[in-house]
């Protein structure tokens, strides 16, 4: 008994260290119209990043440039069209009463998340996206995706009033390797942008972003511990571009969160993620562990904002 007390007395001081490092670099860092938002992908892991951007909504903060991958693309265009708690409805309370993951989805539309639900009747019926404020917000969004042919990671925006391709992008966006179809946007084949750049923080320097707030799906200190592996030439045989994405991706992430935990402790960006180690995987369908990452997202941003009215 007493090796479990020390044991939560040790996580608790780690957190409480977290959140002071965290909420030091909130004060350092002060937002303005140049800083830049990164938004991490992860799954069913997003609701904690649809916390943080309902917290934003709520404070009215808002940022000129956002750049996103997977489920942060996602969660992002709710975020675009000032639409608070629409990506935390997608994400818990329409998966409770649709149930829109699961290997039916796999085998009937070729994705384990159902498709024509998420990026069809959700959009465009049962929660409706406000395309019209989407495109008269004058902040550049940026969707991440992994290019099949050319195995190369590409930034995509839609700022036209193209519907359909801003979904198609956002699909595109999110649609995890081997698990999903690949999506077509202007002819060319795209996956998850996840492949290759989960974390897309050096494309908003490189956008002239030089301060950025990243919000990260995974605690400090997360590493990948799983292995590359060579992908066979029967998997994905007419992209073997794509084939050597894949065949570094674990190498290419961990080297992203040293990268990223570096910038932090330097005081170049400022991270909000998860305190503690996730009891949510990627394809979680718990919707008491959702709700319980989302509020943990709600209050991080929050205690975020109020740290920039002080």
């Amino acid at each position: 008994m007493c090796l479990v007390v020390k044991y939560f007395a040790k996580v608790q001081n780690i957190c409480q260290k977290d959140v002071s490092l965290q909420h030091n670099l909130a004060n350092k860092m002060r937002i303005d119209r140049n800083t830049g938002l990164v938004l991490e992908g992860g799954g069913m892991r997003g609701v904690f990043t649809s916390g943080v951007l309902d917290a934003f909504m709520k404070h009215d903060l808002y940022f000129r440039y956002i750049v996103a991958v997977s489920a942060g693309a996602c969660n992002g265009l709710s975020y675009m069209s000032r639409q608070p708690r629409r990506a935390r409805i997608s994400n818990i309370d329409m998966l409770a009463k649709y149930d829109y993951i699961g290997l039916r989805h796999l085998v009937t539309q070729g994705c384990i998340f159902d498709p024509k639900l998420l990026y069809d009747r959700f959009p465009n019926e049962l929660i409706p996206f406000d395309y019209d404020m989407y495109f008269r917000n004058p902040a550049l969004f940026e969707m991440v995706v992994t290019n099949c042919n050319t195995g190369l990671v590409e930034y995509l925006s839609e700022r036209n009033g193209d519907r359909q391709r801003l979904i198609d992008i956002c699909r595109a966006s999110s649609s995890l390797p081997y698990v999903s179809k690949i999506v077509d946007v202007d002819g060319q084949p795209y996956l998850d942008g996840g492949i290759i750049d989960s974390i897309p923080v050096e494309r908003a320097i490189s956008m002239g972003h030089e301060f950025n707030v990243v919000v990260m799906t995974r605690n400090r200190g997360f590493r990948n511990n799983s292995r590359d592996i060579k992908i066979p030439r029967y998997i994905y045989r007419n992209y073997p571009r794509l084939r050597v994405a894949l065949s570094h991706r674990v190498k290419v992430y961990n080297d992203q969160l040293d990268l990223v935990e570096h910038m932090e402790d330097e005081g170049r960006i400022a991270v909000i993620r998860p305190m503690k180690p996730l009891e949510v995987d990627r394809m979680e369908k718990n919707v008491q562990k959702l709700e319980a990452l989302y509020e943990e997202g709600f209050q991080l941003g929050e205690q975020f904002c109020l740290s920039q009215e002080k």
